[in-house]
């Protein structure tokens, strides 16, 4: 994706970058935030950065996850994207936003968009989204969009559901 940015009415995708650290890390911080995810918050500001510097998804497949920025506050929301996992071979959709802004139809805004960058832009076939089953926001968001069930999973010592979506 290089320095592409994508935008819908609301909002600015576009690659994580410095200055996100700080953000990145809040993000993290809020237990009720990464409390479906399986992931630990970052050590410290430090970590985040260190994280977005070794961020090489957008060099190796050209997408990744991209930061959520409100188009008309420059607000950071969150993170929002794509992500190819090379032991499946497949394309999952994911997204985390802050607390504040849950509720508010930014995450299906936001996941239409790469959706569509995916399909159109990339020529992808099949898009996936996970979801941990307690989640219902989450899964809320991946049956908007559109997606259908497809299995069940273990994930995180609970039981997750994948969702998927294929161009017609």
């Amino acid at each position: 994706m290089n320095n592409s940015i994508l935008r819908t009415p609301r909002l600015i995708l576009r690659n994580f970058a410095i200055e996100d650290a700080q953000s990145m890390f809040e993000l993290n911080a809020d237990p009720q935030v990464i409390r479906y995810t399986g992931d630990e918050p970052f050590a410290s500001v430090e970590a985040a950065l260190s994280f977005i510097l070794n961020y090489d998804r957008y060099t190796q497949y050209g997408y990744g996850r991209w930061t959520v920025i409100h188009s008309q506050t420059l607000e950071y929301l969150g993170w929002c994207g794509l992500n190819y996992n090379e032991d499946n071979k497949e394309t999952d959709l994911g997204f985390r936003f802050m607390k504040k802004w849950w509720g508010k139809g930014y995450a299906t805004e936001a996941a239409k968009e790469c959706l569509s960058f995916g399909f159109n832009q990339l020529g992808l076939k099949k898009i996936i989204g996970r979801g941990l089953i307690e989640n219902n926001a989450s899964i809320r968001v991946l049956t908007k969009l559109g997606m259908k069930f497809e299995k069940e999973f273990e994930a995180h010592g609970s039981i997750a559901q994948q969702y998927f979506i294929e161009t017609k």
